[in-house]
């Protein structure tokens, strides 16, 4: 404090400060000051600020030295290094919001590429010969599946149909179990179940079983009680907890990625 006057660092805030605790006219330039700076008309003259507020240079000069500044130069200049540094702050506020979005997108796709790595790692080749042979010969698939991997049955039935493969899928359980009640050993039931526990799925794995028709589940988790009723298990690895927490819809990727291995493998005749 000098001369009963508190200097502030930043001429804006000071400026502000004028607003509030000097007079009218000087408040007026003051105004003005902060309205030019924010027009980017940093270049203004002390006579045109003058001429803009109603008042005079030597309003604008007092003004000045009640700010701490030895003229309006001076203020001039500490008010366009300011308003420079606002934007430069603005601007790395800004970069450093994209990069804390980039970092997250970075983290999303090492998590989803560990997810699939895994999955395909954890795939039996032995199974799988056996799995893609009675894919292969068999007569009839049902897809089937309740809740969320739902969607992959319904894809899953639609890939296959288009090797040329008889396949039915409903998102109804009373029709899923019907027809899993008709299948023969000729026929294959695929299921799908994330969790690898469903009421619904296991009543109609069991009317497959007692039909004599193979069970292929693709699941989370191979020690479920799905896993132990079913002939054949795919396991789909699952990241999401390392992404999320909390409560959360498990991940289809890997499912979906087990059902493009299948289709593009069949599709290779000497495999």
């Amino acid at each position: 404090m000098q001369g009963g006057i508190t200097y502030v660092r930043s001429p804006r805030k000071r400026s502000n400060s004028a607003l509030f605790r000097h007079p009218a006219l000087q408040r007026r330039a003051a105004h003005c000051g902060l309205h030019s700076c924010r027009c980017k008309a940093g270049v203004r003259t002390s006579a045109e600020l003058a001429r803009l507020s109603s008042s005079s240079e030597a309003t604008i000069t007092r003004l000045c030295h009640k700010l701490g500044f030895e003229n309006y130069r001076k203020f001039q200049l500490a008010l366009a290094r300011d308003a420079m540094e606002q934007q430069e702050t603005a601007r790395r506020t800004r970069e450093e919001g994209q990069d804390e979005l980039r970092q997250a997108l970075l983290d999303i796709q090492a998590n989803r590429e560990e997810e699939l790595r895994a999955t395909i790692q954890a795939i039996d080749t032995r199974q799988l010969r056996r799995v893609l042979s009675l894919l292969r010969s068999c007569e009839v698939i049902e897809v089937v599946s309740e809740g969320r991997s739902l969607p992959v049955a319904l894809d899953a039935s639609i890939r296959f149909s288009h090797l040329g493969k008889r396949c039915v899928a409903s998102a109804l359980h009373e029709k899923t179990l019907a027809f899993a009640q008709t299948l023969t050993p000729k026929d294959l039931l695929m299921a799908f179940s994330t969790s690898g526990r469903d009421a619904g799925l296991e009543e109609v794995i069991s009317a497959a079983k007692m039909r004599g028709a193979p069970v292929l589940l693709i699941t989370c988790d191979s020690h479920s009680p799905l896993a132990h009723l079913s002939d054949y298990v795919m396991t789909a690895s699952n990241r999401e907890q390392r992404l999320i927490e909390g409560s959360h819809a498990a991940s289809l990727l890997s499912p979906n990625i087990l059902v493009e291995v299948l289709y593009y493998l069949l599709r290779m005749e000497n495999l």
